[in-house]
């Protein structure tokens, strides 16, 4: 049986979201991509807590997580998981416009698993999300995590 795998998405900006949508679904490898817009929605989803207290289902296979975030930033989001058992072996992948040093310095300070700024280029851009994709869907084994 193959594995369910799924992609937690953490953008706020509505073209950046829509680029890395249409790449994710024409490489086909995610059965689910969900969608949330604020680090405080992302803690809500993966700790089922807020709008999200029924969720069902487990952690994503992948947190794909922008920095610069409204209410929480995703350098807290980050933090935050890192200390929860439930969520501090989920992969997360830093995706952001960000070229600053110490954004890239902190993020791996808290455990992110990869830091990968957001090409300018259209195409460059798609084609980044389209190996961010393969790479953590299709090639990493990552360990199983409780949800």
């Amino acid at each position: 049986m193959a594995e369910h795998k799924t992609i937690l998405l953490v953008e706020d900006n509505p073209q950046d979201e829509k680029l890395i949508l249409r790449t994710l679904n024409r490489i086909n490898l995610a059965n689910e991509v969900f969608v949330v817009r604020d680090g405080q929605q992302a803690l809500d989803y993966l700790f089922r807590e807020g709008d999200f207290a029924g969720r069902a289902g487990g952690n994503p296979t992948v947190v794909m997580l922008d920095i610069n975030l409204p209410r929480v930033s995703g350098l807290e989001v980050l933090e935050r998981l890192r200390q929860d058992h439930r969520t501090h072996m989920l992969p997360i992948v830093i995706l952001t416009s960000s070229d600053e040093e110490q954004d890239r310095v902190k993020s791996y300070q808290e455990g992110a698993n990869s830091f990968v700024r957001k090409p300018l280029d259209f195409a460059e851009f798609a084609e980044t999300v389209a190996q961010l994709g393969i790479y953590w869907l299709a090639v990493n084994q990552g360990p199983k995590v409780e949800a």
